[in-house]
């Protein structure tokens, strides 16, 4: 563990420059730049809340911002993970000419998309705002679900760069798992409408649910589920662990793949 910190105290200044990279390279040729991870989110929630509100009949004051909530949350995962899965693959170049500790490619994806997931929270702020959400004190628990989430997409992103090394159509099977977790995180309907003895599984097992669910206790003045907190928090745990082994483990052979 020493030697580790001492590595990563030597190259933080080259893991700031590839999250800086990793953010510019997100916003090249682009017009809009920083300005579109502000405006997508809201384009969505408006489309989102316009065909649910009519489908479900919840056209409520706070259902835009329920929708918000979800979706920036999941939107955050679903696209470090994707990023974090290509990686090592996408800077096979600079692993191949000089020695840089190959932690840091997927450590900057996640980090980089940390960084506009947390500029896109203005949106919600300005949603909630509008819609006349008052926070509340409970407001203050909404740092664990997000650094909940946080650990959850660095131990998946560690997994899925070093396995898409060897098994290149990885990327397409996760975009199938990435779908069918969105499906079953309560994005844009409210999960107590669908639930059942039958389903209530389904919620149990997505740690992403629980991170949403939590998140949006702190949003609109509620406590938190303990029992969500702690499963999804030993699950994130648990995927850093093994995430993280894994990589380690398969480091010395990228070079061979790439």
């Amino acid at each position: 563990m020493k030697r580790f910190l001492l590595n990563f105290k030597k190259y933080r200044f080259l893991l700031v420059q590839l999250t800086v990279k990793e953010i510019k390279l997100k916003y090249r040729n682009s017009y809009l730049g920083i300005i579109w991870t502000l405006l997508e989110p809201l384009l969505t929630m408006l489309v989102l809340t316009l065909v649910f509100s009519k489908l479900l009949g919840k056209n409520t004051r706070d259902f835009p911002v329920y929708i918000l909530t979800g979706r920036l949350l999941f939107s955050f995962f679903s696209g470090t993970s994707k990023q974090a899965l290509k990686s090592v693959r996408s800077h096979a170049g600079m692993i191949k000419k000089v020695y840089v500790p190959k932690y840091m490619y997927p450590l900057a994806a996640v980090l980089s998309n940390y960084v506009t997931f947390l500029i896109s929270l203005v949106v919600l702020v300005g949603v909630a705002i509008v819609r006349k959400v008052t926070p509340t004190l409970w407001l203050l628990q909404a740092v664990v679900p997000l650094a909940i989430i946080f650990c959850l997409a660095l131990g998946t992103g560690l997994f899925l760069s070093a396995a898409a090394v060897f098994f290149r159509d990885l990327e397409y099977l996760w975009g199938v798992a990435t779908m069918i977790l969105m499906y079953s995180s309560a994005i844009f309907y409210r999960a107590e409408d669908v639930l059942s003895d039958k389903n209530e599984w389904i919620f149990k097992l997505n740690p992403i649910y629980a991170c949403i669910d939590n998140f949006r206790s702190a949003v609109f003045g509620t406590a938190m589920n303990l029992d969500e907190t702690i499963y999804s928090a030993c699950v994130a745990a648990g995927l850093i662990i093994v995430g993280g082994f894994f990589f380690f483990k398969k480091q010395d052979r990228f070079i061979l793949h790439i």
